[in-house]
């Protein structure tokens, strides 16, 4: 483990003993595809970094109902806020088989004291955070369906040999819950600019043929 924590940017600073020692304090934990790692409110205690594999952070209610507020991958970590004793913010599902280091509280609270590094890579991760969920809201109080589903397609973006391309597959339904709106809103704004010629579909992977149009 200690070679997979050399990656891992909250540990990016170590020296190979103090990489041994935290690796040593960790426990693993594999999981597959579509697997509740923590729910919502959860009295939890441990910190969660993901070795291999994606994850989904997200919010749902009694009627089924679901908010995804972030994705996560190898490198990244989850679980932070367990440092002020409080329950679970959100819940956590695999999106993909995925292998686990967790640290507990106790151990995670000894290592920040003695490595400031680390607890400023930690800050640095949940401002990001904050700040993605700003956008969030920004674009929930402000753009209508068609503009956060285009805000959400532009961000997804990569260009691959050439073509602008989604490399996450993703269902009608995902796409709902990452922007607050329904699944059959999607399938129309989907059908119509697949025949409009700005976007192809295969195998859930969706790319960008054009621009897409500003408003729809």
């Amino acid at each position: 483990m200690q070679e997979q924590f050399a990656k891992i940017p909250l540990f990016a600073k170590l020296s190979a003993d103090e990489l041994e020692r935290i690796a040593d304090l960790a426990t693993r934990k594999s999981l597959g595809k579509n697997s509740v790692v923590v729910r919502e409110g959860d009295n939890t205690d441990s910190l969660y970094i993901v070795l291999s594999g994606k994850i989904k952070i997200y919010l749902n209610d009694k009627q089924g109902r679901e908010v995804v507020l972030g994705v996560a991958g190898e490198g990244e970590s989850f679980g932070e806020m367990v440092l002020d004793g409080g329950p679970r913010s959100a819940s956590v599902m695999t999106l993909e088989n995925c292998e686990f280091a967790i640290l507990r509280r106790d151990d995670l609270e000894a290592f920040l004291r003695s490595h400031p590094d680390a607890a400023l890579a930690i800050i640095r991760q949940l401002i990001g955070r904050i700040r993605h969920l700003t956008e969030n809201v920004r674009s929930l109080a402000l753009l209508d369906v068609y503009g956060r589903f285009r805000k959400l397609l532009m961000d997804l973006a990569v260009e691959v040999d050439g073509d602008m391309k989604i490399q996450e597959p993703l269902t009608q339904q995902e796409i709902a819950n990452r922007i607050g709106a329904s699944r059959e809103m999607i399938s129309r704004i989907l059908r119509e600019l697949n025949i409009g010629g700005y976007i192809s579909i295969d195998r859930k992977r969706i790319t960008l043929l054009r621009d897409l149009p500003t408003g729809w």
